[in-house]
């Protein structure tokens, strides 16, 4: 009986028996290996049971935990715009920019056969071309109409149309090849910038966007605070530049790769790319570089598009190289923002290099050869190589520590330097009684700032009186390096900030906040001598046998690459308006203000201006602080601060 009821259990149970994995195992002694793979099979069956329903099921378990998840992320993302909209605003910007990349591809799935038949008429050679001329002639009407309204009550900023124009007319004349210049490309780079700075300088969406964006990266790259007060202790991280600003090179480094590994840095340089191609016409390879520069490094944009080096033209690598030296990596982007510089200035201005950086390559070296890279499909780039979220993070936290040594040495070195020879001329002014003798009293570099930059720097919309310094820090940002620039500017704008006087003994302390802005624009770049090197090991590196031609157009790249920086500041002398309601000094001044400040500065410098001495009598006041009462209490307020022949 008991033979005829294991027979008829292994017949209803063999099909299911015949697909379990062979299991070994050691039979106790005494009994059977057939009762013992039997006893073992009833244990494992409800096992293997759920194993069988779970594969089966699979697609549909996803499908579920999904909905489940983005059901209760809504039910979060409600509640937290609901109790304070504010608050919520970065977490409702990322959800829209995650639903709109998610949405997009289903879009161009759905839509992009309609819109390809729609735009078929407008293949037409002869409707195309109507069609251009169109547009051209209405840019430049719109252009001329919008410079005649807008620099009516400004008419500073037309000197900067002048300037732009200076700019665009020098690289013509030292163009590779004045009859081959596709001046669709510089007229559509040109203007994408133009369109660009006014939607980021000029409208408030976009200006509150923009400083929005410059608030939460300064936000975000704080918390490197929590790491290098860890490793370094609070007091070194509050008190020295290099446990400040170097730790953040790290940190967004490390974020970087994360970025790139999870893909979001491809997808946001193939699409910039992809919209640079079509409107001005430039070829899918170049084109990435120059997009892929936004995000990083002068060396690492080249490896985005590595397998294709080898058979770029001269042209090509040209514009590759101009935007290396045209723009800043995401990297040292916050270490500038660590120094005090306005970070949604640096951020727009990286951004507005791109465009401007195509077109000032395609007018100094236009395309005499035959691309192969014309295709619009673009070039495809991979993921990163890391096998998970940590060994990126921890790759890219390793190549950042290279980049801030490399920081550091060049400060300690460039600063040390200087120190030294300034002490080397005091001694030496000092034994023929000639005292203030500095380096920056009569370097050469010193002495190009002063009296040839100058009017080039005038030609960007700054001040006569401010350009002086301003021409200064573009010479110090060429022939040395941005960083060194970037920290003397911080320190004028601390300067301004902290309420320091405008002039002392005859010489400027500080430059104008106009001019704040545009000297960070003309900052914005790698375009410095010691960047040549830098470039060329990168380059030779991946296609050794092309040396010959890296080195041909290294240095026209470079000053093609200044020029868009130049340019960029061009367009925010063009565009700067000043923001935020003037300070209401009357006000101000009625209040006890114990401390300087720029707004302390001003008010004080109105008063004096509003006062007049009348022999032995009190003084007198005109404007709005006539017939004040805490008129005299507010100047003498203003003179134990600041020196003035009001207060003698």
């Amino acid at each position: 009986m008991f033979s005829s009821a294991r027979t008829e259990v292994a017949s209803q149970v063999f099909w299911r028996w015949s697909f379990l994995p062979e299991i070994p195992v050691v039979h106790p002694v005494g009994e059977g290996p057939a009762r013992y793979k039997k006893e073992r099979w009833r244990s494992q069956w409800p096992f293997t049971k759920a194993r069988s329903f779970c594969k089966t099921h699979t697609s549909l378990f996803k499908k579920i935990l999904l909905g489940l998840l983005c059901f209760a992320y809504a039910a979060y993302f409600l509640a937290a715009c609901i109790l304070n909209f504010q608050r919520a605003l970065a977490l409702f910007v990322i959800t829209c920019l995650v639903i709109f990349a998610l949405v997009l591809p289903f879009l161009k799935n759905l839509l992009g056969k309609k819109l390809t038949r729609g735009l078929k008429p407008f293949e037409n050679s002869r409707l195309k071309l109507w069609m251009k001329w169109v547009f051209a002639g209405a840019s430049l009407v719109g252009l001329i109409l919008w410079l005649a309204l807008d620099t009516a009550q400004r008419p500073e900023q037309l000197i900067s149309f002048a300037g732009i124009c200076m700019f665009i007319l020098i690289l013509f004349a030292c163009s590779k090849h004045h009859s081959a210049v596709s001046w669709r490309a510089v007229f559509w780079g040109l203007g994408l910038q133009f369109v660009f700075g006014i939607l980021v300088i000029r409208t408030d969406l976009g200006y509150n966007a923009f400083k929005w964006l410059g608030e939460q990266v300064q936000i975000f790259l704080n918390y490197t605070v929590a790491g290098s007060s860890f490793v370094f202790g609070d007091m070194l991280v509050k008190d020295v530049f290099a446990f400040q600003a170097l730790p953040i090179i790290i940190f967004f480094g490390c974020v970087m790769s994360i970025l790139y590994y999870l893909g979001l840095v491809q997808w946001v340089v193939q699409k910039v790319a992809w919209f640079l191609q079509i409107t001005m016409g430039t070829t899918a390879t170049e084109t990435l570089a120059v997009a892929g520069n936004i995000f990083v490094g002068m060396t690492e944009a080249p490896l985005l598009i590595r397998p294709y080096l080898a058979d770029m033209t001269l042209s090509e690598i040209h514009a590759v190289m101009t935007g290396g030296f045209a723009t800043i990596s995401g990297t040292v982007l916050g270490a500038f923002i660590s120094f005090g510089v306005d970070a949604s200035s640096l951020i727009s201005a990286s951004v507005m290099a791109a465009p401007c950086a195509l077109a000032l390559s395609k007018l100094a070296y236009p395309e005499v050869e035959e691309s192969k890279f014309k295709s619009e499909e673009g070039v495809k780039l991979p993921r990163g190589k890391e096998r998970n979220v940590l060994e990126a993070a921890s790759n890219g936290a390793t190549d950042a520590i290279g980049l801030a040594a490399n920081v550091a040495a060049n400060l300690v070195a460039f600063l040390a330097v200087l120190a030294f020879i300034n002490a080397a001329l005091s001694w030496l002014g000092e034994l023929v009684d000639i005292q203030g003798l500095t380096f920056q009293a009569l370097s050469f570099t010193q002495v190009i700032c002063s009296y040839i930059l100058r009017p080039m720097v005038f030609m960007m919309g700054v001040e006569w009186t401010d350009c002086p310094m301003v021409a200064e820090l573009v010479g110090i940002k060429f022939f040395t390096n941005e960083f060194v620039a970037y920290q003397q500017l911080s320190q004028y704008k601390n300067k301004r900030l902290s309420g320091v006087e405008e002039w002392i003994e005859g010489e400027k302390q500080w430059i104008s906040v106009r001019a704040e802005i545009i000297t960070t624009f003309s900052l914005c770049g790698f375009a410095n001598l010691s960047s040549i090197g830098i470039t060329l090991g990168g380059l030779t590196s991946i296609v050794p046998h092309r040396k010959s031609d890296l080195s041909k157009v290294v240095v026209r790249a470079l000053f093609t690459g200044a020029c868009v920086s130049l340019i960029s500041a061009c367009v925010a002398g063009i565009l700067y308006v000043p923001r935020g309601a003037e300070a209401d000094c009357v006000s101000f001044l009625n209040t006890s203000f114990t401390n300087r400040t720029y707004e302390t500065y001003v008010c004080c410098r109105g008063l004096f201006q509003s006062t007049s001495l009348n022999g032995t009598n009190p003084p007198s006041f005109s404007g709005p602080w006539e017939d004040k009462e805490f008129s005299a209490m507010a100047l003498s307020n203003c003179c134990g601060f600041y020196n003035n022949t009001i207060c003698a």
